[in-house]
C-alpha cells in the first residue's frame, strides 16, 4: 500500500515523469506514451532486459541503481514531475520511498492508466488469459480499418514492433485490463470483455470468491449505454448498470460463436455468427493459426461489433495479416518435420490449452514441453493443475521456479509439480542446463512456456538445432 494518498496531478504541469519498475511490459507503454506527449521520461528497473534497452534507443533515461541518488536531476523537482510505480516494487524501495517522502505525486500504473483513458470511448480486455491477444486484434482491426485507437497492451504486438499503438483523432482506446492488484477497478470501460475467471494470483485475492468479487466490480464500472462482452460458462456473476447491454461469446455458443471451422495444413478459417445467427463475416483466416486464437477472435470481433466498428472485409484482412504478441503462440522454428514455439502460459488452463493447441496443429508428432514455473505461489496454488497439463506431453522438461517479485517459500520447489506429472519421459532441471538437455534430445515440436525468462535461451535453442542438422 502507498504511504502517502494517491492523488491525481495537474497534467498541464507535468514536464517529466519518473517510473519505479520501468521494465514491466504496461509500465512500457505508458512510458512510450509520455514520450509522445514530448515530456521527458526516465525510471529505474533492476535488471536490464531487451526492453528496457529499447525503451533507453527511444529516448527513457533508464537507470538500474535503487537510490535516491540516482534519479536524475530533470526528475527532481517535485511540481513538475509524476511518479508512476508498479505494485511490483516493494514499499522499501529507496528511490520510491524518497520520492513518497519528498512531496512528489506518486500513482500506480493502472491510476494514471485510468486517467489517461477516462475521456476516451475505452474497450477493456480483462480476464484470467486470453486478454493480451484479444486487446491486440482489436488494435490491429482498428488500426487496419483507418479509425485508429490509442492501444495500451500487455505484450509486444508483432506487427508494430510496440506495445502502444496511438492516434491523434480516434475517439477509441483499447486497454489490456488487468486483474492484479486489482489494477483494472480504475478503468471507465466502454465496453468490458471478460475472457476467463479462472481464479489466479491469490498471494493477492486469497480466495476464488474475492478474485470473482474483482471481476464483479469491473462490470459495474461500464459508463451507461456499455456493454459487457462475457464469455460463456464463467462463474462470474456481473453487476452491470440497468443502461449496460450484455453479450455472450465462445468458440461454438453464444450470441457471437465461430462456425465451419476448417483446420489442416498450418491454416484455420472459420465464419464469424453474430446475435440471432447472423451471418457477419465468412472465411476468417487467422494470421496466427491455432486452436485458441478462434476464440480470442471471436471475443475481439464482438467487442468491436457490439460498438459498430466491425467492418467485415477490412477485419479479415486484419486478422489474416495478425502476426500476435510476442510470446503468445511465438514461432521460432518451423519447418516440415520440427518446429519451435514459445509461449507466455504460466496458469493451467492456459498451458492446458496451449499443449491442445499444438497437439491439433501437428497431430501425431512428437511433442516436448520445456515449462518454467513462475511464482512460488501460484506454483503452491496451483502444483496439481501444472502437473495434470504437462501429463498431456510426450516429454516434460520441468524447470526451476522463476521467482519474479516474490521471496522462497519453504517447501515449494518444482519437485511439488515434478512427482505428479504422469509422462513416462521427464526431467527437472535447473534452468541454465536447458539447452544443454535439448541437444541431448531429438524432440520434433517443442513448446517452451512460462511467464519468466524461459524465452532468453531461444536464439541459443535454436541455433544449436540448426547446427546438428547442418
Amino acid at each position: 500500500m502507498s504511504m502517502t494518498p494517491e492523488v491525481a496531478m495537474d497534467m498541464k504541469a507535468v514536464k517529466s515523469v519518473w517510473f519505479v519498475g520501468a521494465g514491466g511490459i504496461g509500465m512500457a507503454a505508458l512510458e512510450r506514451y509520455f514520450l509522445s506527449c514530448g515530456m521527458e521520461v526516465g525510471g529505474y528497473d533492476r535488471t536490464e532486459t531487451d526492453l528496457l534497452r529499447a525503451l533507453r534507443s527511444e529516448g527513457v533515461k533508464i537507470t538500474l541503481d535503487d537510490r535516491a541518488e540516482a534519479i536524475p536531476e530533470a526528475f527532481r523537482n517535485p511540481e513538475t514531475t509524476l511518479v508512476v510505480y508498479t505494485p511490483a516494487v516493494p514499499d522499501s524501495h529507496p528511490g520510491l520511498s524518497w520520492l513518497r517522502n519528498n512531496g512528489f505525486t506518486v500513482m500506480k500504473r493502472s491510476a494514471v492508466l485510468g486517467m489517461i483513458t477516462r475521456h476516451t470511448r475505452a474497450i477493456c480486455f480483462s480476464g484470467t488469459h486470453g486478454k493480451t491477444t484479444t486487446s491486440c486484434m482489436a488494435a490491429h482491426m482498428l488500426h487496419q480499418s483507418g479509425t485508429g485507437c490509442n492501444a495500451f497492451l500487455g505484450g509486444i504486438l508483432r506487427n508494430y514492433g510496440s506495445n502502444l499503438l496511438l492516434s491523434d483523432t480516434s475517439p477509441w482506446s483499447v486497454v489490456e485490463a488487468d486483474e492484479y492488484d486489482r489494477s483494472f477497478h480504475r478503468l471507465t470501460p466502454t465496453v468490458a470483455v471478460v475472457t476467463a475467471t479462472d481464479p489466479d494470483h491469490l498471494d493477492i485475492y486469497g480466495t476464488e470468491e474475492a478474485y470473482l468479487e474483482s471481476f464483479a466490480h469491473f462490470t459495474e464500472l461500464i459508463v451507461p449505454g456499455g456493454v459487457l462482452v462475457m464469455h460463456t460458462g464463467l462463474k462470474l456473476r456481473p453487476r452491470q448498470g440497468k443502461d449496460v447491454r450484455v453479450v455472450t461469446y465462445s468458440r461454438d455458443a453464444g450470441d457471437y460463436h465461430a462456425a465451419n471451422i476448417r483446420m489442416g495444413q498450418g491454416t484455420v478459417v472459420f465464419d464469424l455468427i453474430g446475435p440471432g445467427e447472423t451471418l457477419l463475416i465468412s472465411d476468417i483466416e487467422l494470421g496466427v493459426p491455432v486452436a485458441v486464437n478462434i476464440d480470442n477472435a471471436v471475443a475481439a470481433m464482438a467487442a468491436l461489433d457490439v460498438v459498430g466498428q466491425l467492418e467485415p472485409e477490412s477485419a479479415r484482412r486484419a486478422m489474416a495479416s495478425f502476426m500476435g504478441p510476442k510470446r503468445r503462440f511465438e514461432f521460432h522454428l518451423r519447418e516440415p518435420d520440427h518446429a519451435i514455439i514459445d509461449d507466455y502460459a504460466h496458469h493451467p488452463d492456459e498451458l492446458k490449452a496451449s499443449i491442445g493447441s499444438v497437439r491439433a496443429l501437428y497431430p501425431g508428432r512428437k511433442l516436448t514441453v520445456a515449462f518454467q514455473p513462475h511464482l512460488y505461489t501460484r506454483t503452491r496454488d496451483f502444483a496439481a493443475g501444472f502437473a495434470e497439463a504437462l501429463s498431456l506431453a510426450d516429454e516434460v522438461i520441468l524447470l526451476d521456479i522463476y521467482p519474479a517479485r516474490e521471496e522462497p517459500i519453504e517447501g515449494v520447489t518444482s519437485k511439488i509439480i515434478f512427482d505428479r506429472i504422469t509422462s513416462p519421459d521427464k526431467v527437472m532441471i535447473c534452468k541454465a542446463d536447458l539447452p544443454d538437455t535439448l541437444k541431448k534430445r531429438n524432440f520434433e515440436i517443442l513448446l517452451t512456456a512460462g511467464a519468466g525468462d524461459i524465452c532468453d535461451f531461444l536464439p541459443q535453442i535454436v541455433g544449436d538445432y540448426h547446427r546438428k542438422i547442418n
